[in-house]
């Protein structure tokens, strides 16, 4: 699809097939004892799965979706009165132009009165490597923007390194995997241990994700992540910011 085309799909305002909402989980930040930021997760308005959501959106109206998430998290966090950062995913084969696509985000932010620098856009790893180029430029114009922004799912495909060479974004979030059993796992915590010193250095931040056991969580302190995040705090809830437990 042409730059003009997708610009024109994303504003027609044609309804997407399937209703969509948000479920909130929360990064925790152990070291201050509270909620460091919140994920916005698309479902369906039915509760449905995000692939059962993702898997109905016609690739010609992938654009239009990944602007109504943008939106409906916005809306759905402001209307919760939420007070820490909220984190969007996004698809970064749905933006062709930064400045030109990004403006429906901005005007729900202006509406809703949510400060972009509250606001931190999460790409997953494994989705840009075929155009590393492009995500470059996203994340430079979003940055100079004032929003935050992250690399999820860190060390589950093949760019990260280089990536992280040429940007530093606020944070990482170290692929579950990498995280699954760490605590009984010499590889993987040496894994991220250096990978955490090494951010460190970049002045990057490091998320742990999809931390389950209470001595995976240990464990991950021990290596100096303190925030992290995964069912061991809080499922994701829809619609609502679930009560979260400080169990590490």
């Amino acid at each position: 699809m042409s730059s003009q085309s997708a610009c024109e799909a994303c504003g027609e305002g044609r309804e997407l097939p399937v209703a969509i909402a948000m479920a909130f989980q929360p990064i925790v930040d152990l070291d201050q004892g509270g909620v460091f930021a919140w994920e916005a997760l698309v479902r369906g308005a039915d509760g449905a799965s995000a692939g059962s959501v993702i898997s109905s959106i016609a690739e010609d109206r992938m654009y239009a979706f990944d602007q109504a998430c943008r939106v409906t998290a916005i809306d759905t966090a402001a209307s919760l009165r939420m007070q820490q950062t909220l984190s969007i995913n996004f698809l970064p084969n749905a933006v062709y132009q930064p400045e030109n696509c990004i403006r429906r985000t901005l005007a729900a932010a202006r509406r809703a009165d949510w400060p972009v620098e509250r606001i931190l856009f999460e790409v997953a790893e494994r989705e840009y490597v075929s155009r590393p180029e492009h995500l470059l430029g996203i994340l430079d114009a979003y940055r100079s923007m004032g929003f935050r922004t992250a690399i999820d799912d860190f060390g589950a495909g093949y760019a990260g390194l280089n990536l992280l060479a040429q940007f530093q974004p606020d944070l990482v979030k170290l692929d579950m995997a990498l995280v699954r059993g760490i605590d009984g796992d010499r590889a993987r915590r040496t894994i991220v241990d250096h990978g955490t010193r090494m951010c460190t250095e970049l002045g990057v931040a490091v998320v742990g994700e999809g931390v389950e056991t209470r001595d995976e969580a240990a464990a991950l302190r021990d290596l100096g992540i303190d925030l992290q995040q995964g069912y061991l705090y809080a499922r994701p809830q829809l619609g609502a910011l679930p009560e979260f437990r400080l169990a590490a």
